[in-house]
This record gives C-alpha cells, sequence and structure tokens, in this order.
C-alpha cells in the first residue's frame, strides 16, 4: 500500500499565539492510503527518524465505506513526525492519522516555556482539527470519518488525549509550590520550566489567560478510545473525581526501563483509575524512547539515548506489536482482552 501524505496549518481565532501576534497555529500532518497510481517520491529530507517514501498530496485509495480517523499528539518537545511510525502502521491496517504540533512545545518551533507549562492547550488542539475538518479535507471529504474518531498520544500527548476522555486538571505538576526538593524542576527540554511561572503569570496575558483554563473539562465525545503511550507525572495533576467520568476504552503501553515515566508510578496510576483500560508493560528492559522512530545515522550522532535499545530489542517489532494492539482496539476489541 502506498502512503499518501499531506500537511497544513489551522488557526484557532478562540485562542492567541504565545506572542499575542495572532491566534493560535494549529500545524497538522496527514497519513492515509494513497490511490494504487499514485507517484511515490523519493526520500529527500535529513531527518534524525527513519521515515516510509511517501505519495504528497495524492488521491485517497478507494474504500467501501469513509476510513476511520487517528488523531496523534506528540511527546514533550517533539512533533507529529516522532508518530509517523505509528501512523504509517495505522494506514496499513485500515485508518487515516492525523498529527497535530502543540505550539510552543514542539521541536519545529523554537521552545516556548508557555508551551511546556500549560500541557491542556494540547486537547483543544485536537477537537479543533476535528471541528474544522472542512479546511483539511479538501476532495477526501466523505473518505474520512471524522464524526467518531480515535486518540493516541505519547508521554505529554497522552496527557493531552486523557483530557479529550474526560480527565480534568487540577494542577500542573511544574507549579513552583508542588516542585519537591530534589526533583526535576521541568522536562529534559525545558529543565528550568518552573522557575519561569511566576514571573509569567506577571506579564503575560496570554499565559494568565491559559493558565485559568487549567481545570475547564476538555472533553471530547467525538473520541472513542484512546491509545496512551507512557504518560508521564503531568497525569497526577488530574482529579480523581474526573477519571472516574472517563467511559472511553484506552489502552496503556509502557517499557519496563522507563525513567522518565516509571510504569509502577505512572501507567499502573493511571490504569487504577480508568474503569476501561489495559495496561500493557513491554518486558526487555525498554525505555521511554522507545515510542519515538527508529533513527537514522544523523539521529544517532545527534541524540543516540532516543534511539538506543538494548541489544536484543528490534525497535520496529515493538512499534508493529503497538500497532496491532491499537488497531484491535479501534475496531471495537475486548478492552480486557486485548493487552
Amino acid at each position: 500500500m502506498k502512503l499518501g501524505f499531506r500537511d497544513g496549518v489551522l488557526y484557532d481565532d478562540q485562542r492567541p499565539d504565545w506572542d499575542a501576534s495572532g491566534p493560535r497555529p494549529v500545524s497538522w500532518s496527514l497519513w492515509y492510503p494513497a490511490a494504487d497510481d499514485a507517484r511515490v517520491s523519493p526520500i529527500q529530507e535529513r531527518s534524525w527518524f527513519r521515515k516510509a517514501a511517501i505519495a504528497r498530496d495524492a488521491p485517497i485509495r478507494p474504500a467501501s465505506r469513509p476510513y476511520p480517523l487517528v488523531l496523534l499528539s506528540h511527546g514533550t518537545g517533539g512533533s507529529a513526525a516522532g508518530l509517523e511510525w505509528l501512523a504509517r502502521r495505522l494506514v496499513e491496517r485500515g485508518f487515516v492519522a492525523l498529527g497535530a504540533n502543540h505550539h510552543g512545545n514542539t521541536g519545529i518551533q523554537p521552545y516556548r516555556a508557555e508551551g511546556f507549562a500549560c500541557l491542556w492547550e494540547r486537547a483543544p488542539d485536537l477537537s479543533l482539527m476535528l471541528d474544522r475538518s472542512r479546511d483539511w479535507l479538501g476532495d477526501l471529504a466523505g473518505r474520512i470519518d471524522t464524526a467518531r474518531a480515535f486518540a493516541a498520544g505519547f508521554s505529554a500527548g497522552a496527557y493531552g488525549v486523557t483530557l479529550l476522555l474526560g480527565a480534568v486538571a487540577q494542577f500542573s505538576q511544574f507549579e513552583p509550590s508542588r516542585v519537591k526538593p530534589g526533583r526535576p524542576r521541568g522536562p529534559m527540554e525545558f529543565p528550568d520550566l518552573a522557575d519561569h511561572i511566576p514571573s509569567l503569570l506577571r506579564e503575560s496575558d496570554v499565559f494568565r489567560q491559559s493558565w485559568a483554563r487549567m481545570s475547564r473539562s476538555y472533553r471530547d465525545d467525538r473520541i472513542k478510545a484512546a491509545l496512551l503511550c507512557a504518560p508521564g507525572r503531568s497525569i497526577f495533576g488530574f482529579s480523581d473525581e474526573s477519571l472516574k467520568t472517563v467511559v472511553a476504552p484506552a489502552l496503556i503501553l509502557v517499557g519496563d526501563a522507563d525513567r522518565a515515566a516509571p510504569a509502577e508510578e505512572c501507567s499502573a496510576w493511571l490504569h487504577a483509575r480508568l474503569a476501561r483500560s489495559a495496561l500493557k508493560i513491554f518486558g526487555g528492559g525498554l525505555g521511554h524512547y522507545v515510542f519515538v522512530p527508529e533513527g537514522t545515522g544523523l539521529g544517532f550522532a545527534f541524540a543516540a539515548e532516543l534511539f538506543t535499545d538494548p541489544p536484543d530489542i528490534e525497535r520496529a517489532a515493538i512499534h508493529d506489536e503497538a500497532a496491532d494492539l491499537s488497531a484491535a482496539l479501534f475496531q471495537g476489541g475486548d478492552i480486557r482482552a486485548i493487552a
């Protein structure tokens, strides 16, 4: 099957960008089954990630019914391209995948403390892509089912997706008053994040407005099931009462040697609080970044820690299993039997 690809930018008129210079941008990437006669272009860009060749802007492959849609939310400081491994595997299994780049918290833009602190802004980014589907569908209208969707997220992306399911945040893990002595004051990509929050609350109207939206409900009942890969400690900010209201099934995947988001501390904690969830812990010494793509030579040269697994582990095989499990969930499989 040939892999179609399109990308673009939506603008949310209800939320400003972090500079207050215009509406919030939500850039998107779409992967879908391309028509059999589509022209596939060879990969020319230099990237840290191994990627499949794509048929850019190709017609979609005809099907008897609209393709189900999966929304994708990347990890802290990452990008939609960081979930290309999942997107193309979902396409092979009969889905279409639409990933967002989260403003201020994505590697395709300069990092912003605001984007790292206000993780709840991720959820309305994803809902916006459903609300404004006419703006990106074009000639794909009627070929993709946007009324009944699924979602998948990695790390901070799992946090955003859980908000869509109905979780409500009570606090941010990096509020200065909540950072315990000796614990990180920010993620690896923004290690002094907590130190920026007081000044942002004093000086930035946009930040204060976002901070005030922290505890809103971002539930989106169009999301019928979710894949949560290695949810991080930010989930501890969810209220127990809100987690009890989550009715959509969720599959939680994590590595047994994840030091950024330890399985028993984070994933098991969330699993215990969701009425319809399954938890699978991948064994073999797998860390947090098993859920990013396989690395190229360039990737290993600049960030080997993102791409290095134990010697007897094949990352592609883990990705295949994750895609099989998530496809089974999205196709209506029994959550109790999936993991």
